[in-house]
C-alpha cells in the first residue's frame, strides 16, 4: 500500500506524479464541496460572515444563522431541536455528557465512533453488531428495570454496512432508555433524504440523540446534534456548548441557500449507487448495500490494477497502522456516469482474471 501526497484539493479526478486519476475515495458523499455553484455562493457568504466566527453562542450579540440553521435542519430530520457546534467530534462528546450521568448501564457497539464513547469506557470488540444486539437483548430480558444508555454508529462505514435499532423500542418496554446514534456518516447518504437517521429511530419511549459530523457528506466544518427539546436545551446550558466557537456561519448560510442543491446531489448519489450495486451484484469480491456509497471489495491486488487503470481507491490498514487493510471503493455525488462504467468494466474484467 502506498501513499499519495497531493498539493490541491481533491475531486473528481486527482493528479499523482503528473498522471491524472479517477477518485473513488473519501468522505465527500454528496460531491458539494466541489461543486462550482455551492462554492460561489460560499464566498459571497464568506466576505458576508467573515472567514472564522470565535465568538461564544451565548454572548450578548449574536447572529441569527445559527438559530436558523438549527431549526430548520431539526425540522426536516424530524427532530424537536438541534445544536450546532464547530465538530462532529464535540458534538459527540456534549452529546455523551449530557446523558451519562442518567444511566446504570451503558451498552456501546462494536464499531462505535470514539467521539460517543464516553471516558473510561471500551466498545464491544469481542462481538460484531448482530450478536452485540443478541446479547443487549438478552442482559435487558435478565435484569430488573433500569436507566439503560445504548450506544453505536447509524453505520459502519469501514464494513459498508448499515445498522438496525428497531430492537431498542423492545427493550424500552421494560427499562428507561436513552440512546445515542453517530451520524457521521449517514448525513447525506443514508435515513431520511439528507438529514440523517434521527426520523427512523425515534420513538416516544427512547430518548433519543443523534449527533456527527456535517464535514462528510454535506460538506459543512461544523457538528451537529438531534434530540428532544428538554435534552437538548441542557446541553446548551453547558460550559462545554457556552465556551466554546461554533461552526463557520458562512458555511451554515451556504447550506441554507443551496439545500435544493444538496437534494438534487443525493437523487443522483442514490442514483449511481444503485446503478454500481446493480452491475456488481454478481461480484463476489464486492460488497456492500445499495443505500450507501462505500463498497468493499476483498482483493489485495486490486488496489495496484485499478491505479495501473487511472483508478484511486480507499485501501489503508484501519483502525491501526497494524491492523488488516480495508479496501473501499467511495462514489460520490462528483462522479459521471461514464465514471461509473468505466469502474464497472474494470471491476469485471478483473472478476474474470
Amino acid at each position: 500500500m502506498k501513499n499519495h501526497y497531493l498539493d490541491s484539493g481533491i475531486g473528481r479526478m486527482v493528479q499523482i506524479e503528473g498522471k491524472d486519476y479517477l477518485y473513488f475515495s473519501g468522505t465527500s458523499y454528496l460531491g458539494i464541496a466541489q461543486d462550482t455553484d455551492f462554492l460561489d455562493n460560499l464566498a459571497n457568504n464568506l466576505f458576508e460572515f467573515g472567514a472564522n466566527y470565535g465568538q461564544s453562542r451565548i454572548g450578548n450579540v449574536r447572529l441569527h444563522v445559527f438559530e436558523e440553521f438549527e431549526e430548520s435542519f431539526s425540522l426536516a430530520a424530524g427532530a424537536d431541536a438541534a445544536a450546532v457546534l464547530s465538530s462532529g467530534y464535540l458534538a459527540g462528546i456534549a452529546a455523551w455528557k449530557s446523558l451519562i450521568a442518567d444511566a446504570d448501564e451503558v451498552w456501546i457497539a462494536p464499531d462505535t465512533h470514539a467521539a460517543v464513547i464516553p471516558d473510561g469506557l471500551k466498545p464491544s470488540t469481542q462481538l460484531n453488531f448482530t450478536q452485540w444486539k443478541a446479547d443487549c437483548l438478552v442482559q435487558s430480558n435478565e435484569l430488573s428495570a433500569r436507566r439503560i444508555l445504548i450506544i453505536g454508529n447509524a453505520l459502519d462505514p469501514m464494513a459498508g454496512q448499515i445498522h438496525e435499532y428497531e430492537w431498542v423500542k423492545e427493550i424500552a418496554k421494560k427499562h428507561q432508555v436513552s440512546q445515542l446514534v453517530d451520524d457521521s456518516h449517514a448525513f447525506g447518504t443514508y435515513g431520511n433524504s439528507i438529514y440523517g437517521s434521527y426520523q427512523r429511530w425515534a420513538n416516544p419511549h427512547v430518548n433519543l440523540l443523534v449527533s456527527g459530523s456535517l464535514g462528510k457528506g454535506l460538506g459543512l466544518p461544523a457538528g451537529i446534534i438531534l434530540g428532544k427539546d428538554a435534552q437538548i436545551n441542557k446541553i446548551k446550558d453547558t460550559p462545554l456548548f457556552g465556551g466554546a466557537s461554533p461552526g463557520s456561519p458562512a458555511y451554515l448560510r451556504t447550506f441554507l441557500d443551496m439545500e435544493d442543491l444538496y437534494l438534487e446531489k443525493k437523487r443522483w448519489l442514490s442514483d449511481a449507487c444503485g446503478i454500481f450495486a446493480q452491475e456488481t451484484a454478481k461480484i463476489s469480491q464486492i460488497k456492500g448495500s445499495r443505500h450507501f456509497p462505500a463498497f468493499i471489495y476483498t482483493e489485495d491486488e486490486w488496489v495496484k490494477e485499478f491505479e495501473k487503470a487511472g483508478i484511486i481507491t480507499s485501501s489503508f490498514s484501519y483502525p491501526t497502522a497494524q491492523s488488516p487493510s480495508i479496501n473501499r471503493i467511495v462514489i460520490s455525488g462528483f462522479h459521471e456516469m461514464e465514471d461509473l462504467m468505466y469502474l464497472n468494466d474494470i471491476i469485471h474484467n478483473l472478476a474474470r482474471s
